[in-house]
This record gives C-alpha cells, sequence and structure tokens, in this order.
C-alpha cells in the first residue's frame, strides 16, 4: 500500500488549479473538463474534484472546505526553503494569510495560509531529522 493523492472537492478546479500555479509555483499536470485536474508535486498528486463529481462519489454528502470561515481538521503541507517569500507569494495569489512564518522548537519554520478554495496549507521548511 502506498498514498496515492489528495483530492480536495472544489467550487472550480480550473480555478483551483490557476491559483496553485500561481500561489505555489505548480504545473498542471492533468485536467478533464468533467471535473477533475492535478497539479505536479512529485510522488503524490495533489487533485481537485468539482462538487458535481463529489455528489456522484459520495451521495450521502460531506463538508465542503469552502463551506466553513474556519479551516476543516486537515492540511496539506508543502515544504520549501524559504518560507516568508512561500508565505508572501500565495497572499498576493490571493490566499488567506492565517499565521506568518514561525520557528517551532525543533527548528522547522511554518506558516500557514487557507486557499480561495478553502484548503488550509502548511507551508514549512523541511524537518531536520
Amino acid at each position: 500500500m502506498k498514498f496515492g493523492y489528495t483530492i480536495l472537492y472544489v467550487d472550480d478546479v480550473e480555478a483551483s488549479l490557476a491559483f496553485f500555479e500561481k500561489a505555489f509555483g505548480m504545473s498542471r499536470r492533468f485536467y478533464h473538463e468533467s471535473g477533475y485536474g492535478e497539479v505536479e508535486t512529485g510522488a503524490t498528486a495533489l487533485g481537485f474534484a468539482s462538487h458535481a463529481l463529489g455528489a456522484s462519489n459520495l451521495p450521502a454528502g460531506y463538508v465542503s472546505a469552502s463551506a466553513s470561515n474556519l479551516p476543516l481538521g486537515m492540511e496539506i503541507a508543502l515544504v520549501c526553503n524559504d518560507v516568508q517569500n512561500a508565505f508572501d507569494t500565495a497572499i498576493i495569489a490571493g490566499a488567506k494569510p492565517l499565521k506568518a512564518p514561525m520557528a517551532k522548537p525543533w527548528g522547522q519554520i511554518v506558516a500557514y495560509v487557507q486557499c480561495p478554495d478553502g484548503l488550509l496549507v502548511e507551508l514549512c521548511t523541511p524537518v531536520q531529522v
């Protein structure tokens, strides 16, 4: 078993893909007009699916990340060397700042933003193990 991908159900797949391209410099890996797309993140894909596709996959419903002013109790982490620059770039691209870069006791620098589609993103330096 291996972790394959994370998918966020969103209002506008193309807008979410465009945001990730602009805010985080990720390239679009795949898009299909049926309501699904992915950005290139390395070994594990980050996908975006339309709410219509989400409703067909989960007919009993789900909580949309954009339905609340507070982020859902989950996040994705994007690892980079310059967290302040990544944080600033994401804000300029339209992310909501949640927590400015800060040093954790283990030496990692971490910041948090919320994407226009509601996704909580941690921007962080690598953990030194």
